[in-house]
């Protein structure tokens, strides 16, 4: 899999595929390609959480698809991958 077509989601930082099955839904039912179907659908975000509170919930799942990385080095990860996604980043347009 090519890491520069990859996309990822833009508020918990999953890998979505080369397809749209994981891609988010909008209100009147096209597919948004920013963000996963875990985190938005029918038009809005599924989680009303901080970053900090979106990286809490990501780091088990994290942790549990990757033996081997510890908890520490999943948050760590994501403390510094987060900041960049566009949910979190006011900078970037949402």
């Amino acid at each position: 899999m090519n890491l520069e077509t990859q996309r990822f989601c833009q508020s918990c930082g999953m890998p979505m595929g080369q397809s749209d099955e994981m891609y988010g839904i909008e209100a009147d039912g096209t597919t948004n390609s920013d963000y996963c179907k875990y985190c938005y659908g029918n038009g809005a975000f599924l989680y009303d959480v901080t970053m900090e509170e979106m990286m809490a919930i990501c780091i088990p799942h994290m942790v549990e698809q990757n033996p081997g990385m510890t908890v520490d080095a999943a948050r760590q990860m994501m403390q510094s991958y987060f900041p960049h996604l566009k949910r979190w980043n006011p900078q970037k347009d949402r």
